[in-house]
């Protein structure tokens, strides 16, 4: 009953990224069938390697003639975002069995993280266990939408324009669900200011990180701020 409960907790909790997921899965299969990839190696790719931004960068870069070793290292620093998920989530993956904790770590996602930090931290019936079903469901549909991409990308003509935006409007949708306090609006505010102001000197692949490091940083000045007025009064 205990298993049921969760997975149905976290198929609720997951379903707007699974269809977020199959939105943009299908193009970036059709990008990698472009690059010579077939259904099932699109995804076992997919569900071995999960950095959604990661893949399309790939495809990109491939269908450009990008050396593999530039490839590598353009991939490897854009998913340095990672390392922020890792510490926002490690403290409450603690008390989880090893195993467990690793399987979680190896499935975050930005989406899924955005899901699971917010029940976390705010709901004291979300798991361990929920936040990794959450993961793997994400992860599942993920790896479907591209191998089913892959599988019709030869018949199919997506503009690229619609591919890049499709990506995007995931995080639009996850940030619009947010609890607009202080904190949540600095955050967004700063980061998006200091990724177009990176983007605009040059910046590139590094705006999004920096970008992202600037936000959370303002939103910790504010929540600081904030708890120290609470505090007073």
């Amino acid at each position: 009953m205990a298993a049921r409960d969760d997975a149905r907790a976290a198929l609720s909790a997951a379903l707007p990224v699974m269809l977020g997921y199959a939105a943009i899965g299908v193009p970036c299969g059709v990008m990698a069938a472009e690059v010579g990839l077939p259904p099932l190696a699109a995804f076992l790719l997919s569900a071995t390697f999960y950095s959604g931004a990661g893949q399309f960068m790939m495809a990109s870069l491939a269908l450009a003639g990008t050396p593999v070793a530039s490839m590598v290292a353009s991939v490897a620093l854009v998913s340095t975002r990672q390392l922020l998920y890792s510490a926002a989530l490690s403290p409450y993956l603690a008390s989880a069995p090893r195993p467990l904790a690793a399987l979680f770590a190896a499935t975050v996602t930005d989406e899924s993280f955005g899901v699971n930090l917010e029940r976390l931290a705010g709901d004291a019936s979300w798991t361990p266990e929920r936040a990794t079903l959450v993961n793997l469901m994400s992860m599942l549909a993920w790896a479907l939408a591209n191998a089913l991409g892959a599988l019709v990308g030869p018949v199919l003509a997506i503009p690229t324009a619609i591919m890049s935006f499709a990506m995007t409007s995931i995080f639009v949708c996850l940030l619009a669900g947010q609890r607009w306090v202080a904190r949540t609006i600095a955050a967004a505010a700063t980061a998006a200011v200091a990724v177009v102001g990176l983007k605009a000197v040059g910046a590139g692949s590094l705006a999004v990180l920096l970008g992202a490091l600037a936000g959370v940083a303002a939103g910790l000045a504010v929540g600081e701020r904030g708890g120290r007025g609470g505090e007073g009064a």
